[in-house]
């Protein structure tokens, strides 16, 4: 699969845990429908907003700070990705790294969306989740042309609250969890989590760019 595809497919599958509504309207007690809808309002968000995207990309951006983050467990991503390296790592160091892992997902969903082209995606009937902590929400990538591609979302359930929210998803066998902690583990390892905040800080800052 080469990048262009993991591209799209990262595309189509963060915009499947974007909103474009409240929290209120999106019920966050089931995970199936909670992915489902906003999936469904996020694809007509981002088609009214393709012009003013197109003039500036980082629009991009704020919709994904406003829209696709209050429905990412982005802390407990943010642990995945530290792992084994928790124990070297103190409580100021991982309250530094947590907002700045945040940033960085921010930045690179937003790079991801400039690849959007109306892509349809099908759900897979939901589960029984009654006794479930985490589960995963199937779908498929449907482009013309190309045989589907498979999806799921892990979405984990909050202890207190009931809530559930997105942490992980996978395309085609694929974890973007796993490759941003393998990308990072060994860094954190080498250099230690200040030194990989700070990094993280320093890409947050791009631009994001439509590529030719």
């Amino acid at each position: 699969m080469n990048s262009l595809i993991k591209h799209l497919i990262l595309c189509i599958t963060f915009l499947a845990v974007s909103t474009g509504v409240s929290a209120e309207e999106v019920n966050k007690k089931d995970p199936y429908q909670m992915i489902k809808t906003v999936a469904d309002i996020t694809f007509k968000r981002f088609a009214n907003e393709q012009a003013a995207i197109q003039v500036e990309p980082n629009l991009l951006k704020t919709i994904v700070r406003e829209e696709l983050m209050p429905y990412i467990n982005y802390q407990y991503a943010a642990y995945k990705v530290i792992g084994s390296n928790f124990k070297k790592t103190n409580k100021t160091e991982r309250a530094e790294f947590v907002p700045a892992f945040r940033e960085y997902l921010i930045t690179s969903y937003a790079q991801v969306f400039t690849l959007y082209n109306n892509q349809k995606v099908e759900f897979a009937p939901p589960k029984d989740f009654t006794d479930e902590r985490v589960v995963s929400v199937a779908t498929s990538v449907i482009e013309p042309g190309r045989p589907p591609i498979d999806i799921s979302f892990r979405v984990r359930k909050h202890k207190k609250t009931g809530d559930w929210k997105a942490y992980d998803m996978v395309a085609e066998g694929i974890s973007l969890l796993d490759s941003k902690q393998a990308e990072l583990s060994s860094l954190i390892r080498q250099k230690g989590l200040s030194h990989v905040t700070e990094m993280l800080k320093e890409k947050s800052q791009k631009n994001i760019e439509f590529k030719q």
